[in-house]
């Protein structure tokens, strides 16, 4: 991750510092740290007949590999608003975050992924610029995963289905 080089209060040159144990941009002449914020994804888990919507990425990371839908959720957007939001701009399907079935993230990751369960409530399958193809897959028989998450994902997901 590229680290910032000066600072955000008054633009004079940053430092790395030690602080609790870990390293920090900040600036020698006012001290303020320069934080750096993790990025946010948004993802959906819909299904249609016990079938999990996945979609296969037209970009890296994982070209031509399948995902969850989802997305970054953009500063000052209501995560579930980036669900409905993402899964429409890949598939066409309009769908309602009905609830949260994890926050997941990993060690050295910057990026946190907010997973909600999502109602599909209208729309047909109308690919987006970033998909090449979209389909319902049951849980035991996925496409190749670009991302090992999104099985962690569909784990979570099965634990679930096994309580109801």
């Amino acid at each position: 991750m590229e680290q910032p080089n000066y600072c955000p209060q008054c633009g004079n040159h940053l430092e790395s510092r030690t602080m609790d144990g870990r390293q920090r941009r900040a600036c020698a002449a006012c001290g303020a740290v320069a934080w750096l914020d993790p990025k946010l994804v948004a993802v959906a888990v819909v299904v249609r007949d016990r079938r999990l919507l996945f979609v296969r990425r037209a970009s890296d990371p994982g070209m031509g590999l399948w995902s969850l839908p989802g997305g970054y959720v953009d500063r000052g957007e209501v995560v579930e608003e980036a669900v409905r939001r993402e899964v429409r701009e890949e598939t066409g399907l309009e769908v309602e975050a009905e609830s949260l079935l994890g926050l997941y993230s990993e060690a050295g990751n910057p990026v946190a992924m907010a997973v909600y369960l999502a109602r599909e409530v209208g729309g047909t399958v109308q690919l987006g610029v970033e998909v090449q193809a979209a389909g319902f897959y049951p849980a035991d028989f996925l496409p190749p995963l670009a991302f090992s998450r999104d099985q962690r994902v569909v784990d979570d997901w099965l634990k679930l289905q096994r309580k109801a």
